[in-house]
């Protein structure tokens, strides 16, 4: 195996690692400052409670998250080092800023807020995790910034063989950034939200703290179902902008080899066949497709090989004859779909449960509760489907325009290098998987009881990054 693609291998590790825990702690803080807000309003007791315990899983995950995050950093300089030189100038300002703002910004008033309980006036302790809340969203928009660069590249210039900014407004005015941000967040709600159903119906079916998991899994419907809905809507947006700057990706997520007609249906099951470039089976829906890319039932797109031939004659001077600009088509496919599917489920998850809500049966609606349980993983299974889709539908390029995988890579790291640190990574985040799983389970297990202190619970410094 060579270095390109090992290393390629180890990025999509880390990335999807980290990435399981990044919407879950954006999702929890803003349920867990919503609930103490409703604490602090109507002074029910039980709100407090729902704030202490979701709290706690929500230290665990943001624990993990925090040392996950570094060793997926380390890896710019690592195995990317001919990316970093490249583009660190333009790439490096957002990153810089997420550290030094909106993660410090989260550990000090996560500190604030574990051990400000009955120390703190209750106004200015809720004010704290709603600035945790903020700054996990803040955090997000940066690193957002940063991949927006990669999908869209504005505000550079080329100086002596590097991309240099020019333009910090244009970086953070970016069209991909603005369609792809609200898509993370709202996902991220919908993380947050299906987690606290799931573990609440979990509990409500052992029939444990009923009063309790009713209100949270009150709360986690609406969430949900505003999270879901907002992911689709804003994913749809984010479909239309790919069509003006990614209309290879597009036509590799939607399985198009030849220009389609005018109006485009939209391929609901393909059998595609790479090796000959052409789908030997398809189930199309009449008009869906231009009305998914134009909002209209007209419009017709280019195809892939229409497109290798245009990006062939722009592109070539740059990266060199020959290059294959076609990403690979089936994994780009079927990842937007089970992107979609999983998106789906979670919307008619939140209706239904809504509806039993609304008619008093929640609790006693078993088969539901049940069907809760094994969902907790449906947006994380979208978020990582979609990333993936994101991430290989732009391939071959890093920067989109400028530069290859291929001529990003780290030229004296060796193939075998890479792949004992793939191990090595492996180990170490199964282990890590294996201790947040354990102590996730002894809270849920554990449950909202009196004496419960969140200081007990986890023990990190929030203002030590590295977690040493």
């Amino acid at each position: 195996m060579d270095s390109v693609l090992l290393a390629r291998m180890q990025f999509a590790l880390t990335t999807i690692y980290h990435f399981f825990f990044v919407p879950l702690t954006i999702g929890l803080a803003f349920i867990i400052a919503l609930m103490q807000t409703l604490y602090v309003v109507k002074k029910n007791e039980i709100y407090k409670k729902m704030a202490k315990f979701w709290g706690h899983l929500f230290l665990i995950n943001f624990a993990v998250g925090v040392v996950t995050g570094i060793i997926q950093e380390f890896q710019f300089g690592m195995n990317w080092s001919d990316y970093s030189r490249f583009v660190g100038d333009v790439f490096g300002a957002p990153l810089a800023i997420e550290a030094l703002l909106a993660f410090f910004m989260e550990s000090t008033f996560i500190g604030l807020w574990i051990f400000g309980w009955d120390r703190l006036p209750k106004k200015v302790h809720l004010a704290s995790i709603w600035l945790v809340s903020i700054g996990t969203i803040i955090s997000g928009f940066w690193i957002l910034t940063a991949n927006s660069f990669m999908q869209v590249p504005v505000g550079y210039e080329i100086r002596n063989g590097r991309a240099e900014m020019v333009d910090f407004l244009a970086l953070i005015t970016n069209g991909q950034l603005w369609v792809e941000f609200p898509h993370v967040i709202t996902g991220a709600l919908a993380t947050g939200a299906f987690f606290i159903a799931g573990v609440s119906a979990y509990n409500l079916l052992r029939k444990k703290h009923i009063e309790f998991y009713k209100k949270s899994m009150n709360i986690a419907l609406i969430i949900g179902f505003i999270g879901s809905l907002g992911t689709a809507f804003t994913g749809h947006g984010q479909a239309q902008y790919l069509v003006k700057t990614q209309p290879m990706k597009m036509a590799a997520a939607e399985g198009i080899w030849e220009d389609t007609p005018d109006p485009a249906p939209w391929s609901a099951f393909a059998w595609i066949d790479t090796k000959n470039q052409e789908n030997k089976f398809e189930l199309n829906i009449p008009y869906a497709l231009s009305y998914l890319a134009y909002s209209k039932f007209e419009g017709s797109l280019k195809g892939m090989k229409t497109l290798q031939a245009e990006y062939a004659k722009k592109y070539d001077p740059i990266v060199g004859k020959g290059t294959n600009y076609i990403p690979p088509v089936k994994t780009t496919y079927w990842s937007f779909r089970l992107m979609i599917g999983f998106g789906m489920a979670m919307i008619l998850l939140s209706m239904i449960g809504l509806y039993l809500w609304k008619k008093g049966r929640l609790e006693q609606s078993s088969m539901f509760l049940k069907i809760l349980v094994p969902a907790i993983s449906f947006p994380f299974l979208a978020n990582t489907f979609g990333w993936i889709m994101t991430e290989v539908g732009r391939q071959p390029w890093t920067v989109f325009g400028l530069m290859t995988t291929a001529d990003a890579v780290s030229p004296n790291v060796s193939a075998g290098t890479i792949l004992f640190s793939i191990i090595m990574y492996t180990l170490i985040f199964t282990i890590l998987a294996g201790v947040m799983v354990y102590l996730m389970v002894r809270e849920i297990k554990r449950g909202p009881v009196e004496h419960q202190d969140v200081n007990s619970t986890v023990s990190i410094d929030p203002f030590n990054k590295a977690g040493v």
